[in-house]
């Protein structure tokens, strides 16, 4: 069976139309959806469980961080696979089906732990969701002119996988790190290399859970065939001033520094 696990913050429209995507497109597949409320509102809570009587509600009483909330998803989650969704994911047919049996048969072939699809803006823009991991300089070239031209751009470019080509097939590739709005794993593999980091607040838990995979002997892979929406705001994006009058920028920047402590600035490479 196959555990949703669907993070939710005060969004309930979003969230229901999530939900209502995967009861529309999840045909080949058993599964339950758990969704998981941080700062959770009593009214809010009580109208969704009874439009969606058939989904499991967490509510926590304070935002405590995503990686928390996977977590308490995950602890709860019945399935042997988990597929972990932000809730402003929305899932076009046979989009969880594929990527369920694509994880299924690599988990016995080539020992691949977690799985992600193509994702793509509500205004059918490709958004970027596969990477090489970060090193410190990927950071100062994201966030300052350096990254627009030459050795910068470069370096950009093959942070974004853009030597791989990955968006113009749908063949499976690997990648070292998957956005975590759309992951699917195997409970196997979570067993053997824990459950996420909840140091990270915001951002780079996805980061750091997929160098544990690897590390752990588990492959991290790219599915392109599966499809699905993410209304993605980009709000730690911007400059090197947004540092001092972006919040969410100071939160990434947090997590990246709590990052790279954690690994003694050492960046490695699986692909």
């Amino acid at each position: 069976m196959l555990s949703i696990i669907i993070t939710h913050h005060k969004n309930a429209e979003l969230l229901k139309l999530c939900i209502r995507s995967l009861k529309d497109t999840v045909k080949k597949t058993a599964y339950e959806i758990i969704v998981v409320e941080s700062e959770a509102d009593k009214e809010t809570d009580a109208a969704l469980k009874e439009q969606f009587p058939d989904v499991k509600f967490i509510a926590l009483s304070e935002n405590s961080g995503y990686a928390k909330s996977v977590n308490e998803g995950m602890r709860q989650a019945r399935g042997n696979y988990l597929l972990i969704l932000n809730q402003d994911i929305v899932a076009v047919e046979d989009a969880v089906d594929d990527l369920t049996r694509f994880a299924e048969n690599e988990a016995k072939k080539n020992k691949v732990g977690m799985a992600g699809p193509k994702l793509f803006g509500f205004d059918n823009k490709i958004q970027h969701s596969a990477f090489r991991f970060y090193s410190p300089m990927t950071i100062l070239m994201r966030r300052t002119f350096l990254g627009k031209f030459g050795a910068g751009k470069k370096h950009i470019e093959r942070f974004l996988l853009k030597d791989k080509d990955i968006e113009n097939t749908e063949d499976s590739q690997y990648v070292d790190w998957l956005m975590g709005s759309a992951l699917l794993v195997s409970k196997k593999a979570v067993e053997k290399v824990g459950l996420m980091d909840e140091r990270f607040f915001m951002y780079f838990e996805d980061v750091d859970w997929a160098r544990r995979f690897w590390e752990n002997g588990y492959k991290v892979a790219y599915f392109p065939k599966a499809k699905m929406y993410h209304y993605h705001g980009k709000a730690s994006r911007g400059s090197i001033l947004d540092l001092f009058f972006n919040k969410m920028a100071r939160i990434h920047n947090k997590s990246a520094i709590l990052y790279f402590l954690k690994y003694k600035f050492r960046t490695v490479h699986y692909v």
